[in-house]
């Protein structure tokens, strides 16, 4: 919940400043959002609200009220408490806002919020940063390992569902099962078809 309401923030800064910091109803509405999101949430005001006063006793948001804003706005701290740049910034909010990605994924995803020279460039920069960002095993099926960050504990690298051990198994044993009665309900069509031919021979 924090994580996705700092890199909310962290994100709008970058590619819509003209709207940052943000009210309430916009951050609400920046964490909902269905794209570059995963997993995508439903967040209402007090959701949020307690995360913004969880990462304000952190020094990581602070609330900016007057200045010409009749409602109360919200700003990060990231940045300048864990004395990051600006690579560091976009890798970083993109594995917050989307979860553990490869070299390739975060290379193309964080391109809106920095442009990086080629794969190399990432990969040295996520090998560097050690203290917020963890390499993952690769998992079944997967050609390249994937990357999380820590800030929110340990990462899950547990197979999907889909892919667990036994679930293809059950799928095709589901899929022959109904193959099976298909043929049987078509051959009984065929049965019935060919004994109202004969009537007419």
């Amino acid at each position: 919940m924090e994580a996705r309401v700092l890199s909310s923030l962290i994100e709008k800064e970058i590619t819509t400043p003209e709207y940052y910091p943000l009210s309430l109803n916009a951050l609400v509405n920046a964490c909902n959002q269905k794209s570059n999101r995963d997993p995508a949430v439903s967040y209402d005001e007090s959701t949020v609200l307690q995360a913004i006063d969880l990462l304000r006793n952190k020094g990581l948001v602070t609330t900016i009220t007057g200045a010409g804003s009749r409602v109360p706005k919200y700003s990060h701290r990231f940045s300048e408490k864990l004395n990051l740049g600006r690579r560091e910034i976009a890798i970083l909010c993109e594995l917050m806002l989307r979860g553990p990605q490869t070299v390739g994924e975060l290379k193309n995803r964080a391109e809106r919020l920095h442009r990086f020279n080629d794969l190399a460039e990432v990969e040295s920069l996520l090998d560097r940063m050690t203290e917020f960002v963890v390499g993952l095993a690769r998992r079944t099926g997967e050609k390249e390992s994937r990357y999380g960050h820590l800030f929110s504990g340990p990462v899950d690298n547990s197979e999907p569902e889909a892919t667990a051990p036994g679930g293809r198994a059950d799928r095709i044993g589901t899929l022959e099962a109904e193959v099976g009665q298909l043929r049987g309900e078509m051959d009984d069509l065929k049965r019935q078809f060919a004994d109202f031919r004969r009537q007419f021979e």
